[in-house]
């Protein structure tokens, strides 16, 4: 069982592009707080555009789950994000809009081209949601090309995460399916590194997992965390069983730590239930009616 997760004629291709040295950092943490990067599919942000076209406004989403994340961090950890937009921008803003979220968010962004991220959105992981089969053509058999668009948009990840990490000093805190195969490039990258992983979705049972043509790489990819978060204990249960049955991998549970070990590492699996923000539900109910 390999250390590092590979596949056959796609991810195992591309890494091996990777094997020079990485890129230096253009964002440097600083010298004194812990930083932490926060890797999500989409940033949390707004956008709109200007009268006439000329350039775009941009605002936090309040409403948007991993900002709020930020209340449960230590108040003197710097936080970086790292993330796409849900919107296409010209070729000749992207530049200007990166360098903006950068300056006054701390977003470092990704862009995808419309038509990857079609493939690497819509279409693949429709069975996390218990939903088969899932073929576009709904012909019960799988389409490849999706499972290539999913490693090709994580690793586009991965070298925005690579141009500004300091892997001896960062905490990288990666969300949700769309960035599962991230956890190996980085890996492969940065062996000492600080990785951990929240799905913010259902981990279907064994019954239903086993039909991905690629499940054990998916499972070895999510072993390249330290900590695996899971909203309730039958998400948790089911990787866990997922990671028995497939990879004959057997976890171990003590005073309510459940680890796996996995090539002299432990993977520690925490369930951690996102709850109500209150501070931003009194808020609301602090509004004048209308």
């Amino acid at each position: 069982m390999p250390r590092v997760m590979t596949v056959q004629g796609t991810l195992a291709e591309l890494q091996e592009e990777e094997r020079t040295s990485s890129m230096p950092s253009d964002v440097q943490s600083s010298q004194v707080l812990e930083r932490i990067i926060i890797v999500a599919n989409q940033l949390s942000v707004r956008a709109c555009r200007r009268a006439e076209g000329r350039g775009w406004s941009f605002a936090w989403d309040e409403d948007s789950l991993l900002l709020q994340l930020k209340d449960a961090l230590p108040s003197d950890m710097e936080v970086l994000y790292i993330g796409s937009l849900s919107f296409d921008v010209e070729a000749h803003e992207q530049d200007d809009v990166a360098q903006t979220l950068l300056e006054r968010f701390k977003c470092v962004l990704t862009f995808l081209p419309p038509d990857l991220h079609d493939y690497f959105y819509h279409r693949f992981w429709q069975l996390f949601h218990y939903m088969l089969p899932f073929s576009s053509s709904g012909g019960g058999g799988y389409d490849r090309s999706l499972w290539e668009a999913y490693v090709l948009t994580n690793k586009l990840f991965s070298e925005r995460v690579i141009e500004v990490i300091n892997p001896e000093e960062d905490y990288v805190w990666i969300h949700n399916y769309h960035l599962m195969a991230l956890l190996t490039f980085l890996r492969r990258h940065f062996n000492r590194l600080r990785l951990g992983f929240f799905l913010h979705v259902p981990f279907p049972s064994s019954e239903i997992y086993r039909t991905l043509p690629f499940r054990e790489e998916i499972l070895k990819a999510l072993l390249n965390c330290d900590i695996i978060d899971f909203h309730t204990f039958d998400y948790a249960h089911h990787f866990l069983s997922c990671c028995s049955r497939i990879l004959g991998i057997e976890y171990q549970s003590k005073r309510g730590y459940i680890g796996l070990d996995y090539f002299g590492r432990t993977i520690g699996i925490k369930i951690l239930p996102v709850g109500i923000h209150m501070g931003q539900l009194q808020s609301v109910l602090h509004l004048p009616d209308k």
